[in-house]
């Protein structure tokens, strides 16, 4: 048993008791299913169905066939199509007016992957089914009757945003729901997927606000994200790391459909920056020429990253390694990102130097184990949660992934996907996890406290600010780091 294994990593002082473990968004559904479901066969007419919803005074009836396998649903967003239409014969058959396969999980799934399923689709419903049978419905009222906070609206106002003043508005909200669900507990993780699961839909917005002001791209594009964007590690301190793939038309170059695209792309970047997604000091952009590509160009460059590493190229390339689709041509992304696992699988050069890369930042314990902080500009001594503390564990995932061809992005989904593969040890896996989200949710602690006060987020922090606790688990979590870089040295024999 690890050190860290012995320490169950408390809330912070700021979190306390005030809520009950059935206040957070882990909990089974099973045990939030509070009826039997309401439903209704496929012929069943229109009038009759709405009138089963009144009775039972629910927000939509299940359409299941004779084994009671769900077919649809109908709800009350429906019957406001169904008006608005003027449907004037409400006989008809319901099946005529349902949506067909309606989301489900099974009863062991986390209220936290109903929100994320809701919010990503924009429904209001899911169904928990187990062995294909219906055994309840949860709503996004009874998800949020936990939390007080309204992620599936939140996600629906960003995809119906009219306007980019609209659009940039609504950044406060999104501040204000990550406030609440760490003042409520939530899992550092569940938060940092939320916060990403709704930068993901403002990016959407984005571009298709930029798109329906400059017109339609000439070529089906892309957008990738690259960096904590990428691996779905995003908090409310992140700039922009992001690019175009496109496709080139026969009898077309390269190069004149990416000077079609850049325009559109500096408009969605600065769209972005206007939502506060600060530009990125280091250009890793669309609107950069050298990262507005075809796919055949980016293969060639990814081939050229790993074919022809240094470590100098390395070192401020890696990001590029946490590659995901987020709007458009998702298909030609994952294309490309098995591409490059296949290419990194293979050469083991290029996983020597980024594991040696990965061993760049080592976590801030002297030789008796305590703190090594710096000063800067004057300010008390710290350390960088970020640099120190996270960027061990997402580089030693990476290198580790890489080396197996796991398609992975997150770090605590490589981490698990490793450990699911026999390459990590379980107990290993299971520390090295709790460290890193130790350390986010420090950092997410850091930066709303920062936001409180107006000031600049960064991610310093003075181990002096926490309690005696606080302070033994975050050197524990740097013991994990320790670890992990020891495993990185052995099988990399850097």
């Amino acid at each position: 048993m690890s050190d860290f294994d012995r320490i169950e990593p408390p809330e912070l002082p700021e979190v306390g008791d005030r809520f009950a473990q059935d206040s957070s968004l882990d909990i089974a559904l099973r045990d939030l299913i509070s009826r039997a479901p309401v439903t209704c066969s496929p012929d069943l007419g229109l009038r009759e169905a709405v009138k089963l919803i009144h009775e039972h005074r629910v927000g939509s009836v299940i359409v299941c066939d004779l084994s009671q396998k769900p077919l649809g649903i109908f709800t009350l967003h429906d019957l406001r199509a169904v008006i608005a239409e003027g449907v004037a014969d409400l006989d008809q058959p319901v099946y005529r007016f349902m949506t067909p396969a309606p989301l489900g999980l099974p009863p062991d799934a986390r209220a936290f992957d109903a929100a994320i399923l809701m919010a990503g689709r924009h429904f209001g419903h899911v169904c928990v089914m187990e062995n294909g049978r219906l055994l309840g419905v949860i709503s996004e009222r009874d998800l949020f009757a936990l939390q007080r906070v309204k992620l599936v609206q939140l996600t629906r106002t960003i995809a119906q945003a009219e306007t980019a003043k609209t659009l940039v508005g609504i950044r406060s909200q999104i501040v204000r729901l990550i406030d609440t669900l760490l003042a409520q507990g939530v899992a550092p993780e569940q938060v940092t997927k939320i916060i990403t699961l709704l930068n993901d839909h403002t990016v959407a917005r984005a571009i298709e606000l930029s798109i329906a002001e400059f017109g339609e791209p000439p070529v089906p594009i892309g957008w990738i994200a690259f960096g904590s964007e990428g691996r779905r590690e995003q908090t409310l301190s992140t700039d922009q790391d992001n690019a175009i793939l496109f496709t080139t038309p026969a009898g077309e170059t390269p190069e004149a459909i990416r000077q079609q695209l850049l325009p559109l792309a500096r408009q969605i970047n600065t769209l972005l920056a206007d939502c506060g997604f600060p530009l990125c000091k280091g250009n890793i952009m669309a609107s950069n020429p050298r990262l507005c590509l075809s796919a055949e160009e980016w293969r060639r460059v990814f081939a050229g990253m790993i074919e022809s590493a240094t470590p100098d190229n390395l070192l401020k390339s890696s990001i590029y390694f946490d590659l995901r689709g987020i709007w458009g041509d998702v298909a030609g992304i994952k294309a490309l990102q098995q591409d490059v696992l296949e290419r990194a699988q293979r050469n083991t050069i290029f996983q020597h130097m980024m594991a040696a890369n990965a061993l760049q930042s080592r976590p801030p314990l002297g030789l008796i184990r305590d703190f090594r902080t710096t000063s800067r500009g004057g300010a008390k001594p710290g350390l960088d949660l970020k640099v120190q503390g996270l960027t061990p564990f997402v580089d030693g995932a990476r290198i580790l992934s890489l080396s197996l061809g796991v398609d992975e992005t997150n770090t605590l989904d490589r981490m698990s996907a490793l450990t699911e593969r026999g390459h990590v040890r379980p107990g290993d896996g299971q520390a090295w996890r709790a460290a890193f989200s130790f350390i986010q949710l420090l950092r997410m602690r850091v930066h709303q406290a920062q936001f409180r006060k107006g000031e600049t987020m960064n991610n310093r922090l003075n181990p002096d600010d926490l309690n005696p606790l606080n302070r033994q688990i975050l050197k524990q979590s740097f013991r994990q780091a320790q670890a992990l870089q020891r495993r990185l040295e052995v099988e990399f024999r850097v």
